[in-house]
């Protein structure tokens, strides 16, 4: 903080406007012309190691929309987890409440991918299910002084459930992104999430409905609402999205521009993560707009390769988004 100035003021731009308690994952990624058979070893053609994790990754994208950010999350005491606290750190994202432990591996997704673009996943969460409640104690503070509050569920559900369950008695706006979708979710989710936002697959686990179309959406979003949502948004990929909240009637499609995906990998958490810059930096702006802006931003995303590695940046996104 400089001596000039309104130091109070200062000190208020200090505090992260978004803070997201959630994952991180290191990505190892082998691509191969076709996926092996039990007990049989091929040879692929690249290997990449990548940074992930639904927390992070939502992080980063509202990070580099100008967003004030924190991660609450827990990597491993080794190399892996090393980088990582250096990646946060180069995202300008604080890392005050990055904690390292000797007690499990950084999270891992080992993932193979072949000239279609088929994929099979092995993740080891590692160190992110030793995230505690001690922990989330110790960041109560910044939790209690955000605008926005991000969960997911790579992260034990408990953990999650409580992040939820400190910001809303704080006055904090929760954003809640059910993901990998649990079928039997804990009820006070649905009663603690200001914005709940899932993809069809995620609705589908959740409601037992088929989502295959915006109209079937709707209808999911009908059932989500029921438990308690204030808003609930279900991602369509190409075809946008569609919301329904408990001020509106009936749910709404929000259109998307087609665009040429060259990887689709963490679009839904660019989406997310545009979305809680824009409901911490641009509150009054309606929330149809903040879906389109933040589709546009995923859109943007598939249209590179990897998944941080392809979230834009401010500087190189239309004046008319900020």
């Amino acid at each position: 903080m400089t001596a000039s100035g309104d130091p109070g003021k200062q000190w208020q731009e200090e505090v992260a406007a978004v803070v997201v308690v959630g994952s991180c994952m290191t990505d190892l990624v082998s691509l191969t012309s076709r996926l092996p058979k039990t007990g049989e070893t091929i040879h692929g053609h690249k290997f990449f190691i990548g940074f992930g994790g639904k927390g992070a990754n939502q992080c980063v994208q509202a990070a580099r929309l100008g967003a004030k950010t924190s991660m609450v999350c827990k990597v491993g005491k080794d190399s892996f987890g090393n980088d990582y606290v250096d990646n946060l750190k180069q995202n300008d994202i604080s890392t005050e409440f990055t904690y390292q432990t000797k007690d499990a591996a950084t999270g891992t997704a080992s993932i193979i991918v072949n000239n279609e673009g088929q994929n099979i996943i092995v993740i080891v969460a590692g160190a992110n299910l030793l995230l505690n409640i001690e922990d989330l104690q110790g960041a109560a503070d910044v939790i209690s002084r955000a605008k926005v509050v991000v969960c997911q569920l790579e992260v034990t559900p408990a953990i999650s459930l409580q992040a939820l369950a400190m910001a809303r008695s704080n006055g904090v706006k929760t954003l809640f992104n059910p993901a990998p979708a649990l079928a039997d979710l804990d009820p006070q989710f649905f009663t603690l999430s200001d914005v709940f936002c899932c993809n069809e697959s995620e609705a589908e686990i959740l409601t037992g409905l088929t989502v295959g179309s915006p109209a079937a959406a709707g209808r999911a979003a009908l059932v989500l609402m029921q438990r308690g949502c204030q808003v609930v948004i279900i991602t369509l990929g190409a075809e946008g999205c569609v919301v329904l909240s408990q001020t509106e009637p009936a749910p709404k499609h929000i259109v998307t521009e087609k665009v040429k995906a060259v990887d689709t990998t963490g679009a839904g958490d660019s989406f997310v993560g545009a979305l809680a810059f824009y409901l911490a930096y641009y509150p009054s702006l309606p929330l149809e707009e903040m879906l389109k802006r933040s589709n546009f931003i995923a859109a943007v995303s598939v249209q590179a390769a990897g998944t941080q590695s392809s979230y834009p940046h401010k500087k190189d996104l239309p004046l008319q988004l900020f």
